[in-house]
């Protein structure tokens, strides 16, 4: 139902996950805008996780990029885009087309991503175009083209519904990929013989709602599908019948598997016997499986191979191409689905041709009309920036990615651009670890204001329509790059009237000489008039003009490789890479209500409450031996480059592991972009790096006083040794830490972002003995900031103050309340974020199970906690199991 005086519901799509919920946005008359789940949408049905709900909430002009700048100075349209065009044009004359490179994103729309490689691949004739999704998928992408010789995921979202055993391998659905995850729970719950096995080291929340988790030893991920595609063999679950008739290399397969005993495969796996039988004869007992990986399985020296140890399980049992079956990888970025159709990676060409193939490379340049297409892959993401730190890139162009916090070695990243001749960056932000080393600044349109489709991770192309103007002199990236591209002299190749144009001329390429020879294709939505292409709804490829080709995937056997058969692949178990004594493997990922480098979600103070600063998990025996408190700091350390964060303590961290989210960056953090540890290892066939396998040093960070502050402006931190600052509904929260005396005996004014006034009244205490100093700054009663100090961690009421700041407060009872830190009157406050979409704080929660609500439903019916995209359901479970164990006790 519409907002009373609110305009008509723009149907969009969400730019966050994979998932691709769709939107209804509703701009108010006062300039707010309204946002929810889009009911129709097949991939949501009206859902939204706990970013998407947030999603108003990011839309302020706050720190946006609003104007062109060329050396940090304000310039015109013409200027910027005459700059790059003759910067690139001549690095080109002089040095080659592979001296320059673009460096693209999974939020770019499909529209967006067509043309840049356009331009790269066929125009400037280099194949030195490469994304982000280099870093979340490419490891299924080649795992994919090995298996299937073509890119294609195989499986739906329905399929998740309809199986009997879904299995999550490296995969936090419930945090990273929520809505999907609550389908498949909805699933369980309306056919309870349905099974989940979780494959994960940490106990996340997923594995806590997992009929059986395996907290497989890091690395082990081939040897466990080695041991059961052997399994499957031995107990009678080969399809030979699909095997003879549509794969190869099935024999080598399972030669290269061995016949390993259960004792054999639980020394690789870290698994005991006990596991390995039951979640073998899941597999074997149940046909219809759908195997769920993500980024665990990925991002992994070995990634493309623990792919194709899944998709062998598949092949061998026939379990694909049917319904309720099947391998699926789930990507991580809205239009990572979109950027592989266009070629966004080095080594693809559009509409899934083949870069090395001469006749698709043909077909492509009399396509395009253009003067050449690059006949070699180019750089992939890791190899890219290690050509800018050597210098054979001399020009790079980044769009809508900050690579300097996200890539592997991101320092090495950082010195290879600052030294680089010629950065341009196209973003939304002004100020990011990547704009403040451009020498071109190039403001895009946003998310609400550009329009166009992306591709979610089960094939399903939706559109992105715009709802808001353009801001200042913003642009959508297809046309900056158009422009640029016209500038360069490629006018006729780039003369596109808007994203209509663009989609309809990638549809067409898609249907070229295809007749079925190729997975990808969108032939029959080629043709659209600009009305069809506005209302167009959610359709899964391929579309193609004839409509009775368009059958699920791999349904009738035939696959895209030269005789249609797909392909076994034989793996053999690499050794596992142990840490030496003293270190530990870190892993990186995601946390529930963040994404990538919170360019977006940072805007959102609801985001930020549930985890508000950088933390690393760690296992209680390992925090033992490091002499960690709960709330301690701890430093994680690696070649000379640190990390710092909050050590959380917990037995879901297996001993000798530790993980650390890869959101924080320089702009909100004194030390916490964790990449900066990770080593630019890849996997050999897919170039992705290995994110999850680095080995570290950890050590308490001693301080000699700890701090908590709240503030209605930016506080300035940078002296201090440890800092992570988040957004709150009237300012701003932060943590920091550091040696010598406090950093606040000046002014206390300045300390928290202001400038000195005389109508500031500022009350505090001390107690030297404790090492506790306190203040809270009013102005004519309001408080404006406050500041708590101790010399181990700060023990106050975090939420509570928050809710004070920027309150008018004339009570000199309640103003030292203030100083306290607690509210008193035997009011514990709301406690730690828990439910982000509905505002329930932890202390809100265990009243009401101390009360009688003894089920996650019962404490979502009192609270509403857990009733909105459910991502914190299995942490309200977690605290009802703590309190039944805390009865027994």
């Amino acid at each position: 139902m519409a907002d009373a005086g609110s305009f008509p519901a723009v149907r969009t799509t969400c730019p966050y996950c994979g998932v691709g919920c769709g939107v209804l946005a509703r701009q108010r008359p006062d300039g707010s805008v309204g946002i929810e789940g889009d009911p129709d949408h097949p991939a949501n049905f009206g859902k939204l996780c706990s970013k998407g709900a947030a999603l108003a909430e990011t839309l302020d002009l706050d720190g946006r990029l609003l104007h062109p700048e060329i050396m940090g100075q304000r310039a015109s349209w013409d200027a910027a885009t005459e700059l790059v065009a003759h910067t690139f044009r001549q690095t080109i004359e002089q040095h080659g087309p592979d001296s320059v490179a673009f460096y693209v994103s999974g939020q770019l729309l499909t529209e967006d991503y067509y043309v840049a490689n356009k331009l790269m691949k066929g125009f400037i004739g280099s194949a030195n175009i490469d994304t982000n999704s280099r870093l979340c998928m490419a490891s299924s992408v080649a795992g994919h083209k090995r298996a299937f010789g073509s890119d294609t995921v195989p499986v739906s979202y329905q399929d998740l519904e309809q199986a009997d055993l879904v299995v999550l391998s490296g995969s936090n659905l419930a945090w990273c990929h929520p809505v999907l995850f609550q389908r498949l729970l909805a699933a369980r719950d309306a056919r309870p013989e349905l099974k989940i096995v979780v494959i994960d080291p940490r106990r996340t929340v997923t594995a806590e709602q997992a009929d059986l988790h395996l907290p497989i030893r890091s690395g082990g991920d081939v040897a466990l599908f080695n041991g059961l595609l052997f399994w499957l063999l031995d107990h009678g679950k080969a399809d030979f019948d699909f095997i003879t008739r549509h794969t190869n290399g099935a024999e080598a397969a399972i030669d290269a598997a061995g016949g390993q005993d259960l004792a054999e495969i639980a020394s690789g796996t870290g698994l005991s016997e006990t596991q390995l039988r039951c979640f073998y004869d899941l597999f074997a007992e149940h046909e219809k499986v759908v195997t769920v990986y993500s980024q665990g399985v990925n991002q992994a020296a070995d990634g493309t191979d623990r792919v194709n140890a899944i998709i062998n399980c598949h092949l061998l049992t026939g379990r694909i191409g049917r319904e309720g079956a099947g391998p699926f990888s789930v990507t991580g970025q809205p239009n990572a689905m979109g950027g592989r159709e266009v070629g966004g990676l080095a080594n693809q060409l559009a509409a899934h041709m083949d870069i090395e193939n001469p006749e698709h490379r043909s077909l492509v340049r009399d396509f395009w009309c253009s003067p050449t297409v690059a006949a070699t892959p180019g750089l992939k993401a890791v190899d890219m920036f290690g050509a800018v730190a050597d210098g054979r890139i001399k020009a790079i162009w980044i769009m809508a990615t900050n690579p300097v916090v996200s890539m592997p070695d991101a320092d090495v990243v950082r010195d290879a651009l600052a030294a680089c001749p010629f950065v341009v960056v196209s973003d939304v932000e002004r100020h990011t670890d990547t704009t403040d080393l451009a020498h071109v600044l190039l403001p895009a349109a946003a998310w609400g204001e550009k329009d166009g489709t992306v591709t979610n991770s089960e094939r399903r192309i939706s559109r992105q329509r715009s709802f808001l103007p353009l801001p200042g002199e913003t642009r959508p990236d297809w046309r900056i790059i158009c422009n640029v591209a016209q500038a360069m002299g490629h006018g006729a190749g780039f003369d596109y009237a808007d994203p209509h144009a663009i989609f309809d001329e990638h549809a067409r390429l898609s249907d070229v000489a295809n007749q079925g020879r190729r997975d990808f294709d969108i032939g029959g939505l080629s043709g659209l008039d600009q009305l069809d292409y506005d209302g167009l709804k959610p359709v899964r490829w391929p579309a193609p003009k004839s409509p009775e080709s368009a059958a699920q995937i791999f349904s009738d056997g035939h696959f895209f490789t030269a005789d249609g058969k797909s392909r076994f692949v034989a793996l053999r178990v690499a050794a596992i890479s142990k840490p030496c004594a003293g270190s530990f493997i870190l892993s990186t990922g995601r946390i529930r209500d963040q994404w990538h480098t919170m360019t977006r979600t940072g805007r959102s103070a609801r985001l930020s409450q549930h985890l508000a600063e950088p933390f690393v998990e760690i296992h209680p025996t390992d925090a033992w031996r490091l002499a960690l408190r709960p709330a301690d700091l701890v430093r994680l350390s690696r070649r000379g480059r640190q990390y710092l964060a909050r050590v959380l303590i917990t037995d879901a961290q297996q001993q000798g592991i530790l993980f650390a989210p890869m959101h924080w960056t320089a702009q909100g953090s004194s030390a916490a972009r964790v990449d900066v540890l990770v080593d630019d290892i890849t996997d050999p066939v897919s170039g992705q790096p290995a994110l999850k396998s680095t080995h570290v040093r950890a050590s308490r960070l001693e301080a000699d006083w700890f701090g908590f502050g709240i503030s209605l402006s930016r506080p300035d931190l940078r002296q201090q040794v440890y800092w992570a600052t988040a957004r709150i509904e009237t300012g701003f929260r932060f943590e920091c830490a550091s040696t010598g005396p406090l950093p606040i005996t000046d002014s206390t004014e300045a300390f928290l972002g202001f400038e000195p006034d005389a109508a500031c009244e500022v009350l505090n205490y001390s107690d030297h003995h404790r090492g506790i100093y306190r203040f809270a700054l009013f102005r004519k009663d309001q408080l404006v900031g406050a500041f708590f100090c101790a010399d181990t961690a700060v023990a106050v009421e975090r939420e509570w103050l928050i809710g004070q700041l920027g309150q008018t407060i004339t009570d000199p009872a309640q103003q030292h309340r203030i100083l306290a830190g607690r509210p008193g009157d035997g009011n514990a406050g709301p406690g730690a974020m828990v439910c982000a979409c509905n505002n329930v704080g932890a202390q809100t929660i265990t009243e009401a199970i101390s009360v009688g609500a003894n089920t996650v439903r019962c404490v979502g019916e009192r609270t509403g906690a857990g009733t909105g995209c459910g991502s914190c359901q299995g942490e309200i479970g977690r605290m009802l199991r703590h309190s039944r164990k805390s009865e027994t006790v």
